[in-house]
């Protein structure tokens, strides 16, 4: 695959109003941000199963007001449909441990280098990104404190950590735990493949061990929102054999599709609702700590 392979080469050659930790809101630039009307919802239901497809829209929604200046890492790519779906131009570096989906991120160009490692061993260089970014990840690494202490390394003093994980409210309204209860809650972590729900304050502590102050964070997705996404996982098995048919999740990804603008209609509201006080997921701003070098003009 030559995108993919171009980049592992080039590698190995040298808020909201709740959950506030610091009021005041950073300036600086984010050159990747979208429109400021932009309809992130619609193009993620073209793409994705819908469960995947609202969530992704709401996150995506976030990074356009945060500080992300270049160069910037993304952390657990994936195939590159997200950054290629919330950003309006490639970032400069995405890494991931498996190679199908980097071949994938490569041909959507997301990337301006893509490279084929974990998150405890990455092939850069210290200090060589001014912004992190890792998009519902962290919560599928057993082990959390060696890839925190290579973000840490790899970002600039001053620099930023944006991310999001599920919280320790993700299990607190599923439906099947009306019935099953505790045994449920298990099983849909299991299948979602979380090993941590970590709460904002055990982030902000697990954080500080490796030089990081969290700057503010807040609850997204509330009870109506992962009830939605916990149906989904059950609804979205026909995307399964569409995607082993055609390679893609969505077989008729139009406007002319009654079943995608039925979704939208259903899912909307959810999209467009204001921020929970509480919500099953929780996004971080957090800081390396130390003197950054002056913005480039």
């Amino acid at each position: 695959m030559k995108g993919e392979g171009q980049g592992w080469e080039a590698v190995l050659r040298p808020g909201p109003p709740w959950g506030v930790l610091e009021s005041q809101r950073c300036d600086m630039p984010n050159a990747f941000a979208r429109p400021p009307d932009y309809d992130f919802l619609w193009p993620h239901l073209c793409a994705v199963p819908f469960f995947r497809a609202l969530l992704r829209a709401v996150e995506a929604r976030f990074y356009q007001d945060l500080p992300m200046e270049a160069p910037v890492l993304d952390l657990g790519c994936g195939d590159g449909d997200f950054a290629a779906q919330a950003f309006s131009r490639p970032l400069d570096a995405g890494v991931d441990p498996w190679h199908a989906p980097l071949c994938e991120a490569a041909r959507r160009g997301a990337y301006r280098l893509v490279a084929r490692a974990d998150g405890a061993h990455l092939p850069f260089a210290d200090a060589s990104f001014r912004t992190v970014i890792s998009n519902s990840v962290l919560e599928h690494i057993p082990a959390l404190e060696p890839v925190m202490a290579e973000c840490a390394r790899v970002l600039e003093p001053g620099g930023y950590l944006l991310f999001c994980t599920p919280s320790e409210h993700f299990t607190d309204w599923l439906l099947g735990a009306r019935v099953l209860g505790d045994g449920y809650r298990r099983f849909f972590n299991r299948v979602s493949r979380h090993y941590h729900c970590k709460s904002p304050q055990e982030w902000q502590a697990l954080l500080a061990n490796y030089g990081f102050a969290v700057e503010r964070w807040w609850y997204y997705f509330s009870p109506r929102a992962l009830r939605a996404l916990e149906l989904g996982h059950y609804l979205g098995a026909p995307n399964l054999l569409t995607r082993w048919l055609t390679g893609q999740w969505v077989c008729f990804p139009s406007r002319r599709n009654p079943y995608l603008r039925l979704l939208e209609r259903l899912l909307r509201p959810i999209y467009e609702a204001p921020l929970p006080a509480v919500g099953a997921y929780v996004f971080v701003v957090a800081r390396r700590e130390g003197r950054s070098r002056p913005l480039a003009r």
